[in-house]
C-alpha cells in the first residue's frame, strides 16, 4: 500500500472507522430496556385498579395503599444498590436473575388470596427489579460509542418517562377488560423471554467476586432503613397528619439515624455500598438535580391528572388511562425528534427548551375550572409530553456522559434514585399542599356562601325549591348541595395553586441550566468493545 501511495502521489489515508455494534450486543441492550419498561410500569400499573385489588383481595381502606407503597420502598433501596452488585457478580448475572426474580414474584402477586400476601409480593417484585433500571442506563453509556449515544439516549429516555405515564392506562384497560390478576400475569411470558436473552447475550463486563469481601453490610443496613424510611414517611406523611402520627414520628427518626450512619461510612470505608464521589462532577451533580426535579414533573403530574379527572370530572380508571394516553403519544413521536436535535443543539439550550414547554404547560393549567375536559387537556397533556422528552435526553447526556465507564454503574444508580425520590417528595408536598390549600379555600369560600349575602341567599331558595318540589326536606338537600360545589371549587383553587408552583420550579430551572459545563461530544462511556 505504501508503495502504490508512492507511485500513484496520493497521500495515504487510514479507512475511516466506523463505530459498529454486534448484534449481540444491541439485542442484548434491547432486551434490557424492555425489562427496564416493565420494571418502571409496575409501579404505576396498579394505581388505576386499587379499588378492584382492595374488593379481591377483601382488605381494608388503610392497607390497599401499601400495594404500591411496598413496591416503591423495597425499589428505592435496590436503584443505588445495583451498581455495586453488577461489579461483584456481573451484569449479566445481576440482570437476568432480576428479570427472572422479577418475573417469579409477579406470577406470586397474581395468586395473592389477602392483602399480606400481596404486600410481601409486591416489595419482592420492587425489591428485584429495582436492579434491573440503572443496568439499562449504565450499559447504554458504556457500550455504545459517543456516536450512537443520540440514538440509545432517547430510547431509554423514553422508557423511563412513557413507563410510568401509560401505567394507568395499560392497567385501568387489563382491569376492566380481564381481572385485576392481569395486572402482573402480562409480566410473566416477556419477563421468562427477557431473562433468557439476558443470560445468553450479556458479555458486558466480567464478576469482581474478590470485592464481597469487602462488602460494607452495615452500610447497606443504614441506607436501607434510611431510604426505606424515607419512602414511607413521604407516602404516608399526608394520610397521617405528619408528626401528629407516632409511625411517621419513628419513621423520621429512622431517617435521621439511618442517614447518619449511611453518610458517615460511605465517605469512610474503602469499598463503600453505594460511591457517592461521581457527586464530585459538576454536571453529574446538577444532572441529578435536574433529574430531581424531572421526578416532580413526571410523577407529580400523573398523580393530579387523575385525582381531577376522578374527583371533579368523576372518570373511572379505564377513562382516566384514555385521557392520560395523549401525553404517551406525545412522548412516543417526540423521541426521534429529540435524538436529532441532541446532535445538533448544545443540551443546555435542549434543556432549557424543555423546561420552558413544561412552565408553558403548567401555567396553562392555572386557568382550570371544574369544567375541563379531554379538549381542554389536549394542549397542557401534548406540552408535558413533549418537554419530558425534551429534557430528559441532554439530562441523561450530561449526567452520565462525561462520567469515565468505572464510575458510570454506581453512578447510573444514584442518578436514577434522583427521579425516584423526586417523585416521593414532590407527590409528599403536593398531597399536603393539596390539603392544606383546599381547606384555606373551602374557608374563605364560605365567608361568602352565608345569609348575608343576597346572592348566596337566592341560589339557596331556588335550590330548596327544586328539591320541594320532590317531596323532600329542601332546605337541607341544598345547604349541603352548595356546601359540596363550595368544597368542590376549594379543591379546584388548590390545584391551581400547584400548577403555579410548578410553573415557578421549572421556570428557576432554566435558569440553573446556565450553571453547567456543556460536555464534550467525546467525553465518557464506552467505545463498543
Amino acid at each position: 500500500m505504501v508503495a502504490t501511495a508512492r507511485r500513484t502521489g496520493r497521500p495515504l489515508v487510514a479507512p475511516p472507522q466506523v463505530d459498529k455494534m454486534p448484534v449481540r450486543r444491541v439485542v442484548a441492550f434491547l432486551a434490557m430496556v424492555f425489562g427496564m419498561f416493565m420494571s418502571i410500569l409496575d409501579i404505576q400499573i396498579v394505581s388505576a385498579s386499587l379499588a378492584e385489588i382492595q374488593a379481591g383481595l377483601g382488605a381494608g381502606a388503610d392497607e390497599i395503599a401499601w400495594v404500591q407503597t411496598s413496591y416503591l420502598i423495597a425499589e428505592v433501596i435496590m436503584i443505588p444498590l445495583s451498581g455495586t452488585l453488577a461489579r461483584i457478580v456481573s451484569t449479566r448475572v445481576l440482570f437476568s436473575v432480576s428479570a427472572a426474580g422479577f418475573t417469579m414474584a409477579s406470577a406470586l402477586a397474581a395468586t395473592a388470596t389477602n392483602i399480606d400476601q400481596m404486600i410481601v409480593y409486591r416489595a419482592i417484585q420492587g425489591f428485584i427489579g429495582g436492579g434491573m433500571i440503572p443496568s439499562v442506563f449504565a450499559a447504554a453509556f458504556t457500550i455504545f460509542p459517543p456516536s450512537k449515544r443520540n440514538i440509545v439516549s432517547p430510547m431509554i429516555g423514553l422508557v423511563a418517562t412513557l413507563a410510568p405515564t401509560i401505567g394507568p392506562t395499560v392497567g385501568g384497560y387489563l382491569s376492566h377488560a380481564f381481572s385485576w390478576h392481569w395486572l402482573f400475569l402480562v409480566n410473566v411470558v416477556p419477563g421468562i423471554i427477557v431473562a433468557v436473552l439476558t443470560w445468553n447475550l450479556i458479555d458486558f463486563d466480567k464478576p469482581e467476586p474478590g470485592l464481597m469481601k469487602r462488602f460494607d453490610w452495615w452500610g447497606l443496613a443504614a441506607m436501607a432503613v434510611f431510604l426505606g424510611s424515607l419512602e414511607y414517611v413521604l407516602e404516608e406523611g399526608n394520610n397521617k397528619d405528619w408528626f401528629s402520627d407516632a409511625h411517621i414520628v419513628w419513621g423520621t427518626l429512622a431517617v435521621v439515624v439511618g442517614g447518619a450512619v449511611f453518610f458517615w461510612r460511605a465517605f469512610r470505608v474503602p469499598f463503600p455500598v453505594v460511591d457517592l464521589r461521581s457527586f464530585t462532577n459538576r454536571n453529574f451533580a446538577f444532572g441529578s438535580i435536574f433529574s430531581f426535579a424531572m421526578g416532580i414533573g413526571l410523577y407529580g403530574l400523573t398523580y393530579l391528572y387523575p385525582l381531577y379527572l376522578a374527583h371533579i370530572r368523576g372518570y373511572d380508571s379505564l377513562m382516566i388511562g384514555e385521557t392520560l394516553f395523549i401525553s404517551g403519544l406525545a412522548m412516543f413521536f417526540t423521541a426521534p425528534l429529540a435524538g436529532a436535535l441532541a446532535s445538533r443543539l448544545d443540551p443546555r439550550v435542549m434543556m432549557a427548551m424543555g423546561f420552558a414547554g413544561f412552565a408553558l404547560g403548567t401555567w396553562s393549567m392555572t386557568f382550570l375550572t371544574s369544567d375541563w375536559d379531554f379538549h381542554e387537556l389536549l394542549v397542557p397533556q401534548i406540552l408535558r409530553g413533549v418537554s419530558l422528552m425534551i429534557c430528559m435526553v441532554p439530562i441523561n447526556n450530561v449526567a452520565l456522559g462525561t462520567l469515565s465507564p468505572d464510575r458510570i454503574r454506581s453512578a447510573s444508580g444514584l442518578f436514577n434514585l434522583t427521579r425516584n425520590l423526586g417523585g416521593a417528595v414532590g407527590l409528599a408536598v403536593i398531597n399536603t399542599l393539596l390539603t392544606q390549600r383546599t381547606q384555606e379555600h373551602y374557608l374563605r369560600l364560605s365567608e361568602h356562601v352565608q345569609w348575608g349575602n343576597p346572592g348566596a341567599v337566592e341560589r339557596l331558595d331556588d335550590m330548596a325549591a327544586n328539591y320541594d318540589a320532590y317531596g323532600l326536606d329542601g332546605a337541607m338537600v341544598a345547604i349541603r348541595q352548595l356546601s359540596g360545589m363550595v368544597r368542590q371549587q376549594a379543591y379546584v383553587l388548590s390545584f391551581i395553586d400547584i400548577f403555579l408552583l410548578l410553573t415557578v420550579l421549572f421556570t428557576v430551572l432554566i435558569i440553573c441550566v446556565l450553571a453547567i459545563r456543556k460536555p464534550r461530544p467525546d467525553a465518557g462511556g464506552g467505545s463498543g468493545h
